[in-house]
């Protein structure tokens, strides 16, 4: 008796403590997207919002991964140095732009259409974003690192077709090309960019 009341406390820790990302990438989306509609929703303060948000964004996504493709060619120059600082500037920049962005919303209606794996590294999540009466529908399609199937982490949103990991590569490249290519004008436009 003794050893399976044990043995029933064991699985269910084991249940408890299961990441979220240990899913299909099309279930990992429907429940980050469902946890985001919850805290959105709720009556929470915008600082907790924030939090929690950012909280979600730091498990599921491959912050260091996006960080280091938007800024292409020039990640191949930087010292050691360099790239730790980029990394934390990234980060906080990311997680800022992240919140700010959704923080505004008040309960986002987002649904799973289909899921479709290009490779062993790669799945993309095809959703959308429901209409509303101030609102078109929009279709976000979401790129999935899935290289290591118990812990897949989105890489890249793309929405109505277009990416957002390679506009922000784009708006990084022009302005280390307008600095004639000096880094850190992109570590200072970060740093004013997470003080603001």
């Amino acid at each position: 008796m003794l050893k399976i009341k044990i043995t029933s406390i064991l699985l269910l820790i084991s249940l408890l403590i299961l990441p979220l990302n240990s899913k299909e990438p099309s279930l990992l989306i429907s429940e980050i997207v469902n946890e985001a509609s919850i805290i959105l929703s709720s009556t929470d303060p915008v600082e907790s919002k924030i939090i929690k948000l950012n909280n979600i964004a730091e498990t599921n996504v491959d912050i260091n991964g996006i960080g280091m493709y938007t800024l292409g060619k020039y990640r191949k120059t930087l010292s050691e140095d360099q790239k730790i600082k980029y990394n934390k500037l990234f980060k906080s920049y990311f997680l800022k732009s992240f919140s700010s962005r959704l923080v505004d919303y008040s309960d986002p209606k987002i649904n799973v259409v289909s899921e479709k794996k290009l490779n062993n590294n790669y799945t993309i999540v095809n959703t959308v974003l429901e209409k509303t009466s101030k609102n078109p529908s929009i279709k976000i399609d979401w790129r999935i690192y899935t290289k290591n199937p118990k812990r897949p982490l989105i890489r890249d949103l793309i929405v109505e077709g277009l990416s957002l990991a390679r506009t922000q590569k784009e708006e990084f490249k022009s302005i280390i090309q307008n600095n004639n290519g000096d880094i850190n004008y992109l570590f200072k436009s970060l740093e004013q960019f997470i003080i603001k």
